[in-house]
């Protein structure tokens, strides 16, 4: 009867034990941490897999559209590959500064608005129109751009279309997307610098949480 009806006075203390344990690993994770944060998983950003999707569908597009050795080709390409591999780059510097993470980011977002204006001018010179935000070909892309793990081939009847205006207007669509997503990334850049710092905030605060703990 004493042995069963006060259980919870029994098990307190393995709870207490249970916690301790469970409070030393958090605190052990938090020394592991340190002061450089986990990085460099730029393959898992939705930025960089669409600006991949940019980038080969400019490759496609100044294939079929242009001059072999059109000026512009180079021009489109480089922008495009400027774009993702920045992405990638700011990524990889995000553990060591992110001053240099947030420079990155901007010049992958400069690069692909520059993309942007020669998909445009494509369509003006040969007077093909440009699609507002309400035109339906617009509002069908957005649906299709909600496809988890979107690649290529999910927007290649758009990318590969023989008409050339669906052609220039779904790349439109897909940089608009990619640069709306990096400047709300720069805006939580901005925002977790003021709050957190740089690398040498984040040194200066693990010198003295270890002073303290002595």
């Amino acid at each position: 009867m004493t042995s069963g009806a006060c259980p919870s006075v029994v098990e307190s203390p393995k709870k207490e034990e249970e916690e301790k344990e469970k409070k030393e690993a958090m605190e052990n994770n938090k020394n592991k941490e340190g002061f450089i944060p986990v990085h460099g998983g730029y393959r898992n950003l939705i930025t960089y897999q669409k600006s991949e999707v940019i980038y080969d569908g400019t490759v496609y597009f100044t294939k079929r559209f242009f001059k072999k050795y059109d000026r512009t080709i180079d021009q489109m390409v480089q922008a495009a590959r400027s774009g993702k591999q920045n992405i990638a780059e700011a990524s990889m510097a995000s553990a060591t500064s992110k001053e240099t993470e947030i420079k990155l980011t901007n010049v992958a977002r400069a690069s692909l608005e520059e993309l942007l204006i020669d998909y445009e001018d494509f369509l003006r010179t040969n007077k093909l129109p440009k699609w507002d935000k309400e035109h339906r070909l617009t509002v069908r892309f957005r649906e299709l751009n909600k496809t988890p793990n979107a690649n290529y081939q999910t927007y290649i009847r758009a990318i590969e279309n023989p008409e050339p205006e669906i052609c220039a207007n779904s790349m439109i669509c897909l940089i608009k997307i990619v640069t709306y997503l990096l400047n709300q990334q720069i805006k939580s850049l901005e925002k977790a610098f003021i709050n957190e710092g740089g690398l040498r905030e984040r040194m200066t605060k693990a010198r003295i949480d270890k002073r303290n703990k002595k």
